[in-house]
């Protein structure tokens, strides 16, 4: 896997992503289209899956049988990671408000977290590696119970 062009795509998305929300530029046919219910719900039906697709890399590594797809889905758990940002602004141009805004807030985090793993740091240290995956692992349940509140204030609310 190709480290460093993970990173300059999932880096250059991210960026793109801040500078669109900090001068607020639109793409106003998006936006339009986001503002409608069916749309909203659509993408966020396709954002949540992606967040829980994630989750099979965590899966595959406890199940003694699937271990030799370790190596294939980190990999595609990263490129899949490093397109995240274009995911998110695909379902919101916004960050949020209230619970909403730490939502964002915590899924860039874990976004930049994942970004800068250690096949980046090229670091051996097993402490940093332990703190690393419980600090991802732990903003990543976070990021999972926020969106399925997300979801269902959502539907709730209808």
């Amino acid at each position: 896997m190709n480290t460093k062009r993970y990173l300059s795509i999932g880096g250059t998305l991210f960026i793109l992503f801040l500078l669109q929300e900090i001068f607020e530029l639109r793409w106003v046919a998006l936006e339009e289209l986001q503002e409608t219910q069916s749309y909203r719900r659509w993408s966020g039906l396709g954002l949540f899956l992606i967040i829980a697709f994630q989750w099979t890399l965590s899966l595959i590594r406890v199940v003694p049988s699937w271990q030799t797809l370790s190596i294939t889905f980190k990999s595609i758990h990263n490129w899949l990671g490093a397109f995240t940002p274009l995911l998110f602004y695909v379902h919101s141009m916004h960050l949020g408000f209230a619970y909403l805004f730490v939502l964002s807030l915590t899924f860039f985090g874990n976004f930049i977290l994942g970004m800068f793993n250690l096949d980046v740091l090229k670091s051996r240290s097993q402490v940093l590696f332990q703190g690393w995956m419980i600090l991802h692992v732990a903003c990543s349940f976070f990021i999972t119970f926020l969106t399925v509140y997300h979801i269902w204030i959502v539907f709730y609310y209808e």
